[in-house]
């Protein structure tokens, strides 16, 4: 066994820190126009398979939504408690679901474009492609030195301001640049291995996992907010995580237990004294030195791709088509509205009750509420309904599943109250905001 220290023998092996985590970094966060769009590697990746499977996406989906469920059943993970036979069960319904729409059999209601169609072509299969070809990609951006290289430099922020690791900043722009599901993929690793505590992910999952920049576009475009995107985009990045350093410390976020993922080896972070580029560089080597070979790495983040999205799929099915049925053809979304009309109605915004209605249905689908304002004159009104769809971070279509799919420690009623708290902190902070700058 070699017993030389991790800094002796990983010079001869450095250049895999670079090599390796710039084709990561270039995958996720550096866009770039390929047949007239503009976007990053992954999702032009996930572009090009879309389009060779053509109609054979909507059967690859329906697999694997099948093999989802019968996950859920072969591991016993239904048993583990309600949450989780709750979501069995509705993984059941997500291959009858899935069936109807691939088949084009079915109730009426439930081909409606903004149901079904919508969540399978727009949420099932573009997600079902992105984080299996994403997985192998981020083995190359976290399994080779670069987390913990960045954890270190950034840890003067992430832990004060957000009580979180430096690493955790990796996390936060994998999903604003990238997207949500990934940023979810990493955060669930980092728990299994002990790198971060139950309440360290959680804050991760609940304040970091955006949508993606993509989606902000489609966002901006519905709202005619195209002429602001550079104040848009940035006034949301700076609200979003503003948002997320004042929930961390309130309830729910700050009462889930800080114990780290059972049976994993504890890694906490390190406090740094000394030089901090130097330690950074260091721990960088240290983890470099432990890395597997290329081929294991790719192997491993796959399998563990594939794992995730038999998860995830068939509970953003059915609880995305349940979601959006209720919000269309129900006053649910109306009637938890009023939570809001207060706060709507004190900050001045037009159509108060509209609005207020509109701000719920996010949660249902992120998209909802820009769907909803889109006819409106007000800017201030676009604005910040803009902002709230990403802000909010939870919405059943497709979040809450993913969420619940993984270890995270967060259940339904949590993730619940967070998007509460964080849609009503989003429209107070925005809305003065958006009177200054549109």
């Amino acid at each position: 066994m070699d017993h030389r220290s991790p800094d002796t023998r990983a010079p001869r092996h450095r250049w895999r820190l670079f090599v390796y985590s710039a084709v990561g970094v270039v995958a996720f966060f550096v866009p770039f126009t390929l047949g007239g769009t503009s976007t990053i590697l992954l999702d032009h990746i996930v572009r090009w398979i879309t389009a060779a499977l053509g109609e054979g996406a909507r059967f690859l989906a329906l697999a694997a939504v099948t093999a989802g469920a019968l996950y859920q059943f072969a591991t016993g993970r239904w048993k583990e408690d309600t949450t989780r036979t709750v979501f069995a069960f509705l993984s059941a319904l997500a291959v009858i679901i899935s069936a109807m729409l691939v088949i084009g059999r079915g109730p009426a209601f439930l081909f409606n474009p903004q149901i079904g169609p919508f969540v399978l072509e727009k949420l099932v299969i573009p997600i079902g492609l992105l984080i299996p070809v994403g997985a192998v990609f981020l083995g190359l951006l976290v399994g080779f030195g670069l987390m913990e290289f960045i954890g270190v430099l950034v840890q003067p922020i992430m832990r004060p301001v957000f009580h979180t690791p430096g690493k955790s900043a990796v996390d936060a722009v994998a999903s604003f640049l990238g997207s949500y599901s990934l940023g979810l993929l990493i955060t669930d690793r980092m728990y299994r291995s002990g790198s971060y505590t139950g309440r360290e992910a959680a804050i991760v999952a609940s304040g970091f996992s955006t949508v993606s920049a993509t989606f902000m576009v489609i966002v901006a475009r519905t709202l005619d907010l195209m002429d602001h995107w550079t104040t848009y985009f940035l006034a949301t990045f700076v609200i979003t995580f503003v948002v997320t350093a004042i929930t961390v410390r309130v309830p729910p976020l700050s009462r889930i237990s800080a114990d780290y993922y059972p049976g994993s080896e504890p890694k906490p972070e390190k406090t740094i004294t000394g030089n901090r580029t130097r330690a950074a560089w260091d721990e960088a080597m240290a983890e470099l030195s432990k890395a597997d070979p290329l081929r294991t790495v790719v192997w491993n983040n796959f399998r563990d791709g594939l794992t995730m999205v038999i998860q995830i799929l068939p509970g953003i099915m059915a609880v995305g088509v349940i979601g959006l049925t209720v919000a269309t053809y129900t006053p649910a979304f109306s009637i938890l509205g009023a939570v809001f009309y207060p706060v709507v109605w004190a900050l001045g915004l037009p159509t108060p009750w509209e609005t207020s209605g509109a701000l719920a249905a996010g949660l249902a689908e992120m998209f909802l509420p820009a769907t909803l304002m889109a006819d409106s004159s007000d800017m201030v009104l676009k604005f910040t309904i803009a902002v709230v769809c990403v802000s909010q971070i939870f919405f059943f279509s497709a979040m809450v599943p993913a969420v619940l799919a993984t270890d995270i420690p967060l259940n339904i009623v949590q993730m619940i109250t967070i998007w509460f708290i964080r849609v009503l902190l989003t429209v107070l902070i925005t809305v003065p905001v958006a009177h200054l700058i549109v």
